[in-house]
């Protein structure tokens, strides 16, 4: 211990407090063997004795304008007294026990999934009544979810890339691609999608030349990657058994998407495909496999006439490959855009083009086994 956290020796006196800097204080014993001796009995060890300051006199007034004059802060103090050599008056102590572990953080969904849930069974109840009340009503369903996906991706593509897609050709053409679909079958929606493309050529000349191409490209792909592939829904619907066919291919594909989810969620550890889709794993590709071709086995042997279980396994299979490399293309784009959502019309969700990412590659491999599996 430092001679300092003793206190300050008194100015006068006979010596008891040893010798100074400065040689003998005034009044001790003179040097030489005498002083010698003195010192070296006050230079034996001193008993320790708290460093409590005795009150009044001068001491008080040296504590008051200490106080008035220190640190303000507790680390200055520290800091100053570290420079000093002297020991604080009460340290703060050390524990040895074992400080806690920190508690891990639960796994987020990453939505709100209150809102994701609510929208989800109202969607749900929207559809499933339109599809068994009157198929017509169905068609329109499948036509303004195409015209409100077609907004969507045309304005994060014009918002981001700076590509204008013209919408009007591609709204008014993508409604008459499903209807032509329901209507005609595959020779009318192929004809729709024909004639679109040319009206899309077309109203983009009205503007300036320069931009032409990305902005026709662009107009093609989502009249193909939208409407054209919504097509192949209302053409199930044509079916005899066409709203139990669409139920099938709607169940399929929201259990593969819920399978993906919750075993991945649950168990995921190997990224599927982190340049694409970081929250994707290979756990929640096997279940959305597994959920799919259990419900599979189920829809094709209780809600398809001539269906048998294991044509439902294949055809599960086949839902949960083209669900989850919908969503890989889907998150493909929005990566490029640099964006989170399409939209932002449907709480918990995002936009429209969000729900249709699974649904729209899928429909076509739905509808192509079904033909092969039970007919037309």
């Amino acid at each position: 211990m430092n001679d300092s956290s003793w206190g300050t020796p008194p100015q006068t006196g006979s010596g008891y407090w040893g010798p100074t800097d400065q040689g003998p204080a005034q009044g001790a014993l003179p040097a030489g063997p005498a002083y010698d001796a003195h010192n070296a009995q006050q230079t034996r060890p001193q008993p320790f004795v708290t460093d409590v300051p005795v009150h009044g006199g001068d001491q008080d007034a040296e504590l008051g304008a200490t106080r008035l004059s220190g640190p303000l802060f507790r680390d200055e103090t520290t800091q100053a007294r570290s420079r000093t050599g002297e020991v604080p008056q009460n340290p703060e102590p050390m524990s040895d026990a074992p400080q806690p572990a920190p508690q891990p953080q639960k796994k987020s969904a990453g939505r709100d999934l209150g809102a994701a849930i609510g929208v989800g069974v109202g969607l749900g109840a929207v559809i499933v009544a339109s599809l068994f009340v009157v198929k017509a009503v169905f068609v329109g369903v499948i036509a303004v979810a195409v015209v409100v996906g077609l907004w969507e991706l045309t304005k994060r593509l014009e918002e981001r890339k700076g590509v204008k897609a013209p919408l009007v050709p591609l709204a008014l053409g993508g409604a008459a691609m499903v209807i032509s679909g329901y209507v005609r079958g595959a020779e009318g929606a192929w004809t729709a999608m024909a004639l679109t493309a040319l009206a899309v050529l077309v109203w983009r000349m009205t503007q300036p030349p320069e931009g032409y191409l990305k902005d026709v490209t662009a107009g093609v792909f989502a009249a193909f990657y939208v409407p054209f592939l919504a097509t192949f829904v209302a053409m199930m619907l044509t079916a005899d058994d066409g709203p139990w066919r669409v139920l099938t291919f709607l169940l399929l594909t929201v259990v593969s998407d819920t399978g993906a989810y919750a075993v991945g969620w649950r168990f995921g550890k190997h990224k599927l495909a982190p340049r694409i889709s970081p929250g994707k794993t290979r756990e929640g590709l096997l279940g959305a496999v597994a959920f799919a071709m259990v419900v599979g086995a189920l829809c094709m042997q209780f809600l398809i006439d001539d269906g048998t279980w294991w044509q439902g396994l294949l055809l599960g299979l086949a839902v949960a490959a083209s669900a989850t490399l919908g969503d890989l293309g889907e998150s493909m784009i929005k990566r490029d855009l640099g964006i989170k959502d399409m939209g932002t019309l449907l709480p918990g969700h995002g936009g429209i083009m969000d729900r249709l990412d699974s649904l729209l590659p899928t429909a076509p491999v739905v509808w192509l086994l079904l033909v092969v599996f039970v007919g037309s």
